[in-house]
């Protein structure tokens, strides 16, 4: 399943916001490198946080670490994805506080887990 038809499966549940990679993801949840750790410029609550292993910029785990180094988003749950099934890799995201670590291509089980994930953050 690609990336696209996840998000439009996520969006019939939740408000669904994209960044084109890790520092914007960071800007728009407040932890910029000109922002201190804050809520996000928007005021809404994000639910969950999914990311693409490898991004322009950081990866998947260097963007997870920043998130689980803010008090106010330690909690909220990171899912990264990767079409790399690098077991080291995969151990170090979980270990870092990913609640999932998904392989790509997602099947529709995947997208199940997700959606259940999200009915628990709401």
């Amino acid at each position: 399943m690609k990336i696209g038809c996840l998000v439009s499966k996520i969006c019939e549940l939740a408000l669904v916001t994209t960044a084109e990679n890790g520092l914007r993801a960071l800007e728009y949840l407040g932890l910029g490198a000109d922002q201190e750790h804050s809520t996000n410029n928007n005021g809404s609550k994000v639910n969950m946080i999914i990311t693409d292993y490898c991004m322009p910029g950081m990866t998947g785990y260097e963007l997870l670490k920043k998130i689980k180094e803010s008090s106010i988003l330690k909690d909220v749950p990171v899912v990264i994805m990767s079409s790399e099934n690098i077991p080291t890799r995969i151990d170090q995201c979980m270990e870092e506080g990913a609640q999932m670590f998904m392989l790509k291509p997602l099947k529709h089980s995947d997208v199940k887990r997700l959606r259940c994930q999200l009915m628990q953050c709401q």
